[in-house]
C-alpha cells in the first residue's frame, strides 16, 4: 500500500526551526509517524571513546521529524503538493500529485 511519504522522496519541511529546507528521506518510522531527512533536524550526541570509534566528543546527526510537518516535493513539477492514491487498470495503486496530476514513480 503506498505511503504519504516513502524513502528516498524529496520532502520540504512546513514548519519548526527549518521551515522551508528541502532534503531527501533517509529513513521512516512508520509506527511513530516520523522520518529522518538529509541535512534537517540537527541533533547532538554526546560519545564517549569505545574500540569502535577511538574519539569521543559531540557528534551532530540528523534527528526524526513528524510526518505531518513534511511535504512531498513532486519529481514533475518540482513544487510541495499533498498526494492521492489512483488505482490503476491492473489493479496496482500509485501516488499522484495532487497539483498536476501526474503520477509519482519510484
Amino acid at each position: 500500500m503506498p505511503r504519504h511519504i516513502v524513502k528516498n522522496d524529496t520532502v520540504v519541511v512546513v514548519s519548526g526551526d527549518d521551515r522551508g529546507k528541502r532534503g531527501k528521506v533517509l529513513k521512516i518510522f512508520p509506527n511513530k509517524n516520523r522520518a529522518i531527512v538529509e541535512g534537517i533536524n540537527f541533533v547532538k550526541r554526546h560519545t564517549r571513546p569505545t574500540r569502535r570509534s577511538a574519539q569521543g566528543g559531540i557528534v551532530e546527526k540528523e534527528g526524526p521529524v513528524h510526518l505531518s510537518n513534511l511535504m512531498v516535493v513532486c519529481p514533475k513539477c518540482g513544487k510541495p503538493t499533498r498526494t492521492g492514491i489512483q488505482q490503476l487498470a491492473d489493479g496496482s495503486r500509485v501516488r499522484v500529485c495532487k497539483r498536476c496530476r501526474e503520477t509519482m514513480e519510484r
